[in-house]
């Protein structure tokens, strides 16, 4: 099925977006829980979704928080192997600027606030800021191994994904001070992660355990496994625009598993391409885009529905983690074998560019993204 599908699937009327059925089949119930935010907290938090059936609501086509509107337009990344970031101006697909960072640079990852891009360089135990009014990079700050990195909803604290350590490291959001290193034994290639919708949980990827794990962020605990099938590997995880499923990208398996946000129950799985890496919603909420690594494709999910709808060729690439433009139409993505950065049309999938950067891209980060605070990664936006 090719880009065509994907432009009948547009014209549904953006009302019918991100609806979460019930999987009768093994009658695990993946009713959004967003709906019950204000029961189960004091109050509801100025974090929590502005709408309650959308936890993207936020995210709209170019709607940009003030802070955000500052920004200087770049696409950044991080080039694993060659120790550097190339900043690309996405309206000429050049390269603007390249800057060394620390040794394995993974992710690029906006703030919480929205004030500062962080480079998460793993083996050079830092994190390089960068201010995104100009893209300048400041001096490192130092931390322990991190390959990726994520903030507690309420912005209070930096986690930092130490996946080498098994340590999930809840740092102060703005000094980066260690609050609470929290072991997780269990975990074996601990990396990425998504929040329930009400903030209260994280689930996080097990990527050479074959499971997942649920994180209580308020008490810093892990309070469940998730097993997954033997020999699984899971990567990037994103939430439901309705709250009530996980996605769960499988690069063994070649597809996204379907994770119970309520009970955090495994309940299907949803075939998309060898290698199945990153997820990324688009800005209409109606659609997850997957990254076929190993396939050398993008394959499109609805979100109403959960079947595949579209799948977009890119021949002879190895698309692996970036993120949306701030008004929808572009996709960026990694090659991170080929040493190129692509990007895609998303209303017809078309290959716009490949542009030529260092060694190893990874965790590309396009910014000014649309949301009123980032929860880390590459910009998981609310």
């Amino acid at each position: 099925m090719f880009a065509t599908a994907l432009l009948l699937a547009v014209s549904l009327p953006l009302a019918a977006c991100g609806g979460d059925a019930k999987h009768t089949a093994t009658g695990a119930d993946t009713r959004s829980t967003t709906g019950t935010i204000a029961n189960v907290l004091p109050q509801t938090p100025k974090w929590a979704p502005t709408n309650p059936h959308n936890v993207y609501a936020a995210d709209a086509p170019g709607d940009l928080a003030a802070i955000a509107r500052r920004a200087r337009p770049l696409v950044y990344v991080p080039n694993s192997e060659g120790d550097s970031v190339d900043e690309i101006d996405p309206r000429t697909y050049k390269i603007v600027r390249r800057f060394a960072v620390g040794a394995l640079p993974q992710h690029v990852i906006p703030s919480y606030d929205l004030r500062t891009l962080y480079v998460a360089n793993d083996e050079g135990n830092s994190l390089t800021p960068i201010d995104p009014v100009n893209g300048a990079p400041g001096p490192p700050i130092p931390v322990t191994d991190p390959y990726n990195m994520y903030f507690t909803p309420d912005g209070r604290y930096a986690i930092v994904v130490e996946e080498r350590m098994r340590i999930l490291a809840f740092r102060d959001a703005h000094t980066m001070k260690l609050h609470h290193a929290l072991s997780v034994p269990q975990c074996a290639g601990v990396n990425h992660a998504d929040y329930t919708a009400d903030g209260r949980y994280m689930l996080l990827s097990c990527e050479f355990g074959s499971s997942m794990i649920v994180v209580d962020v308020n008490h810093e605990r892990v309070i469940k496994t998730v097993p997954l099938r033997p020999g699984a590997s899971p990567q990037d995880v994103k939430l439901s625009p309705a709250g009530g499923v996980f996605y769960v990208a499988d690069l063994n398996y070649g597809g996204v598993w379907e994770i119970s946000s309520r009970t955090f129950d495994l309940f299907g799985f949803i075939k998309t391409g060898a290698g199945a890496h990153g997820l990324y919603p688009s800005r209409n909420d109606q659609f997850l885009y997957v990254s076929d690594r190993g396939e050398g494709a993008v394959s499109v999910i609805n979100f109403r529905t959960r079947k595949v709808v579209a799948t977009w060729p890119i021949p002879g690439g190895s698309p692996d983690m970036g993120n949306v433009s701030a008004d929808g139409r572009v996709l960026w993505l990694s090659g991170r074998y080929d040493d190129q950065v692509y990007a895609i049309d998303t209303r017809t999938g078309k290959l716009l560019a490949r542009v030529p950067v260092g060694a190893g891209p990874h965790g590309v980060c396009v910014w000014p993204q649309p949301g009123r605070y980032s929860l880390g990664h590459t910009g998981i936006m609310r």
